[in-house]
């Protein structure tokens, strides 16, 4: 196949964008160029790439030839600035990245900071237990997940664990738990959870409680606002420790024999790109700084 630069580009740019007018925006061109040169693309390779809905939606092969695109525009801005330059603003690479919520509101923004002149960050919010799937499908080059196996094509690198402990406020604490955490108060306190994937707090209750249970439950879908709505007494959660040294002396722990672990590992496309090593150098250095080293998961 000869695959032409702005081919790629224009695909990646649209995947981004979610249109072609997006696409067109980002490369300052008009949509009908977008367009063309994605059927070249397409023709090139043989192969439907992008169903053309709204957002647009990637195919397998699209996949497949959006990473090469995504890896081909990483290293172009490598090679740019070894030979002693720098890109341009369009040019400056962007590192898609998939992140957990409770690791993008403590220590991961932090790290990325003092790269952002080199690198434009885009953050994709998911559970860590869902992370790695963006990997498979190409919509991010790395990703802080709790799979210790490797994506095909990318390493894997342990980075720590974040603890997790259940936390009310003392007024909730005793008008639900006058006894403690017993499986009789647990049945009945309500309990806030972050999201339908988040299984954290059912981790403890299962474990507490056995799996039978079934607590009123509050949805909060933000690490902050989580962290607010177990303040405000709406229910008791699974707070990190990240979090409850940042601020939270307003809430207690209920059991403090009892913790979630969940390990975290940085898995990232097995691609030799300076900018790529040195956002997996950050990663890693804050990651022994901030994270906890349990000798093993109780995932």
């Amino acid at each position: 196949m000869n695959l032409d630069l702005a081919q790629l580009r224009a695909l990646d740019a649209t995947v981004r964008g979610g249109t072609l007018e997006a696409a067109a925006r980002a490369l300052h061109v008009t949509p009908s160029a977008i367009s063309q040169r994605l059927r070249a693309l397409e023709v090139a390779t043989g192969r439907i790439l992008l169903v053309r809905t709204k957002p647009v939606e990637v195919t397998e092969s699209g996949q497949a030839v959006l990473r090469l695109a995504r890896q081909v525009d990483l290293l172009t801005a490598d090679v740019a600035r070894e030979l002693g330059g720098n890109p341009s603003p369009e040019r400056v690479p962007t590192l898609p990245i998939a992140v957990n919520a409770d690791s993008m509101a403590t220590w991961v923004l932090p790290v990325l900071a003092p790269l952002a002149a080199d690198v434009c960050f885009d953050l994709y919010r998911e559970d860590q237990e869902h992370t790695s799937a963006l990997l498979r499908a190409g919509t991010v080059m790395a990703a802080v997940t709790a799979d210790a196996e490797p994506v095909p094509g990318c390493t894997s690198t342990r980075l720590g664990g974040m603890r997790y402990r259940p936390m009310a406020t003392p007024a909730f604490a005793r008008h639900w738990f006058p006894a403690g955490p017993t499986p009789e108060a647990l049945a009945r306190a309500p309990v806030v959870v972050f999201d339908r994937k988040d299984d954290l707090q059912y981790r403890y209750l299962h474990a507490q409680a056995g799996s039978d249970i079934d607590p009123p439950v509050h949805y909060v879908p933000a690490a902050a606002d989580y962290v607010a709505a177990v303040t405000l007494g709406l229910g008791w959660g699974m707070v990190p420790d990240l979090q409850a040294r940042g601020g939270t002396a307003e809430l207690v722990v209920l059991d403090p024999a009892a913790a979630v672990d969940v390990v975290l590992y940085w898995q990232q496309w097995r691609l030799r790109s300076t900018t790529l090593d040195r956002v997996r150098e950050a990663v890693l250095a804050a990651a022994g700084r901030e994270l906890d080293r349990p000798e093993e998961s109780r995932r």
